[in-house]
């Protein structure tokens, strides 16, 4: 199922230290009322990420919110660099909340996504209704953790789009083996933006890598099983994980089971990290996963 061509509304909200935010606002379809739902993404990308699955999501009766973290898309960067952290992440979040008169929403986060609602739930658990966490988890394996490390906050050189999508591909070809030409193109527009001078640059602050740099290697692998047990302990949650992830391991989301037995998973075949969320297999499972959420 393609995703329907809805437009979204662009919503701004103001961060508690005064940044100007961005969200794509997908209205809910005909229906009876449902929660919304809010959309993080990961380390280096933004909202277009949703791009495929917000609108179906959408189109079935839910609003959804699909936000550019500060310092991406088009979201204020921040004067800051150490307000770039999981924990301000989710005081924003919370911000957008009260600003859009939202109590509480499902919430669906693709890795560091992930990371901010578990950092939401210690902040103000009863926000968070359920989760879906796509390819992320309280511990993440450090090759994984360490090749994203490696170009997060790095200088490119993309004086064309061809060359932008090229970029994309060499990043991101682990993740993706089977895209097409054209699959790294759309991939380019949705990471890149025209720069000052016409060329594409990269849609994030790079100084977002400045926290990670500053907390050295302990930092590479977070233990957060304190925050994971208290989001999935009595709450809906679906861990989607890509098959060949390498940041969410298969022991990793074995342990994540065995501490929340009641959590949903699928398993998306041929896929690194993270999902896009537009696979068969991803579809299936947060379209099932939702149904069951008031």
């Amino acid at each position: 199922m393609a995703a329907p061509n809805i437009a979204f509304a662009e919503r701004r909200w103001t961060s508690p230290d005064g940044l100007s935010l961005f969200a794509r606002d997908y209205a809910p379809g005909p229906g009876p009322a449902k929660l919304p739902v809010i959309a993080i993404h990961g380390l280096t990308r933004n909202s277009a990420d949703f791009e495929g699955i917000a609108p179906l999501v959408a189109q079935s009766g839910r609003r959804v919110l699909a936000i550019d973290v500060r310092g991406r898309g088009r979201s204020d960067r921040a004067p800051d660099a150490m307000t770039y952290t999981p924990d301000v992440y989710a005081r924003d979040v919370v911000a957008l909340m009260e600003q859009a008169g939202i109590e509480r929403a499902v919430f669906m986060g693709t890795s560091m996504g992930g990371l901010i609602t578990m950092a939401l739930t210690a902040i103000k658990a009863r926000a968070v209704t359920a989760a879906v966490l796509n390819d992320i988890g309280p511990e993440v394996s450090p090759e994984g953790l360490a090749r994203i490390a490696a170009y997060s906050g790095q200088p490119v050189d993309t004086p064309t789009w061809a060359a932008a999508a090229d970029y994309a591909r060499r990043i991101n070809e682990v993740a993706f083996p089977h895209y097409s030409d054209a699959d790294w193109e759309a991939f380019a527009r949705r990471i890149f933006r025209d720069g000052t001078e016409g060329t594409p640059v990269l849609d994030y602050d790079p100084d977002i890598a400045v926290p990670i740099r500053a907390a050295g290697a302990k930092a590479l692998v977070p233990n957060l099983w304190p925050w994971f047990r208290k989001l999935a302990k009595n709450r809906p949650t679906l861990l989607v994980r890509g098959g060949n992830s390498d940041l969410l391991s298969a022991e990793i989301a074995a342990r994540m089971k065995k501490a929340a037995p009641g959590m949903d998973h699928v398993d998306v075949p041929g896929v690194g990290h993270a999902p896009m969320l537009d696979e068969p297999e991803a579809k299936a499972a947060i379209f099932e996963f939702l149904a069951g959420v008031d």
